[in-house]
């Protein structure tokens, strides 16, 4: 088999209320592959609020696409290897990885499809269904709009909530917890995100405002650049932290580990290289007792968490319209049960490009 084409595009997604007071937007970058034997694979790479897509699908196209075509898509492996190899005075991070990523997962999808398997099954399956946390909570929100989506979610069985803590007030934050917990009640938990607003000194404060309710973690306290300033955090405050999402490689996740800077990991396959790189960054954190919990595009983290014994849960962010996929899992009593669909079993519909495609 080998790789006869790749059509690449952006795909520009508006958002709903009131998730679009935040971002307006999101936008994919989409690569179909297509080989001699027929058989296609769909990468794509959520580039969360749209920055930096053009330049995603601008290295795509020009650095990493040559070095596929007329090659074999099922050795994966070696082909990340080409791919994360070229242009080595450019760090596969940011816009490099994405573009990496979004190849990667096109790749697998072939090779899912030619095995006629789930990637989850490919992979080694631990499970065939994945708790989801509802996520959203954006700091525009008012009150009441925050407490109707955590109810939503939470109607859908989500066991687990997420909401941004963006005041500079900590108290602020803390009332804004303390509401969707009283409106959720016992049988949902709570994490926060700070998404790296803040300084260690302002984090232990923040943190200490909301140690005594129960919160599962603290995400993302600090820039994603600074670990050891996340390491500081961790061993400053009472609450586990959670980070990753921003984070590209293995060697990244190997210092969060050996810092002890997180007790749950956050590989986003879409910018943590792939699926390939995003479970070795897994089967890693399992060395260490570590929990993983990729961050969104839970259509595609599903596979990752259900092919590890340290797969914890998968974030639910309901941002997609129904006309962009084919079939979409669904979440049933705070559950994603896996596609047993071959590869990672997405595709978009007939109508998305050509509603969605950016000119």
């Amino acid at each position: 088999m080998k790789i006869t084409s790749i059509d690449s595009c952006i795909l520009t997604i508006p958002t709903p209320e009131p998730m679009s007071r935040s971002y307006a937007y999101q936008k994919l970058v989409v690569a179909d592959i297509s080989t001699d034997e027929g058989v296609r694979g769909l990468g794509y790479s959520l580039v969360f609020g749209g920055g930096g897509a053009e330049a995603v699908h601008a290295y795509l196209e020009a650095r990493l696409k040559p070095v596929l075509l007329g090659e074999d898509p099922l050795r994966v492996e070696s082909l990340w290897e080409k791919m994360f190899r070229t242009d080595m005075g450019i760090k596969k991070q940011g816009i490099a990885a994405y573009a990496l990523s979004a190849l990667d997962i096109g790749l697998w999808d072939i090779a899912g499809k030619s095995a006629g398997l789930p990637l989850y099954k490919m992979w080694g399956a631990v499970t065939d269904s994945v708790p989801a946390y509802g996520s959203g909570g954006w700091s525009k929100y008012s009150e009441k709009e925050l407490i109707a989506e955590a109810e939503r979610y939470a109607a859908q069985g989500c066991k687990h909530y997420k909401m941004k803590i963006h005041h500079p007030d900590p108290l602020a934050n803390r009332k804004r917890v303390e509401a969707v917990q009283r409106a959720l009640g016992a049988g949902v938990r709570m994490m926060v995100d700070v998404n790296q607003r803040l300084d260690v000194l302002a984090n232990v404060r923040q943190a200490q405002a909301l140690e005594d309710l129960d919160l599962v973690w603290y995400e993302e306290p600090v820039l994603a650049d600074d670990i050891a300033a996340c390491a500081e955090v961790a061993r400053a405050i009472r609450i586990p932290v959670a980070t990753g999402e921003n984070n590209y490689t293995r060697f990244e996740f190997r210092e969060l580990i050996e810092r002890r800077a997180a007790r749950y990991l956050m590989p986003d396959v879409c910018r943590a290289l792939g699926f390939s790189e995003t479970l070795r960054i897994g089967h890693l954190a399992a060395a260490h007792q570590i929990a993983v919990a990729p961050h969104v595009v839970h259509e595609l983290s599903l596979h990752v968490v259900g092919a590890l014994s340290n797969g914890f849960i998968v974030e639910f962010i309901d941002w997609a319209p129904p006309d962009l996929f084919e079939e979409s899992p669904e979440c049933k009593d705070g559950r994603f049960v896996i596609p047993q669909r071959p590869g990672h079993g997405m595709a978009l519909s007939r109508s998305a490009k050509e509603k969605y495609r950016s000119r």
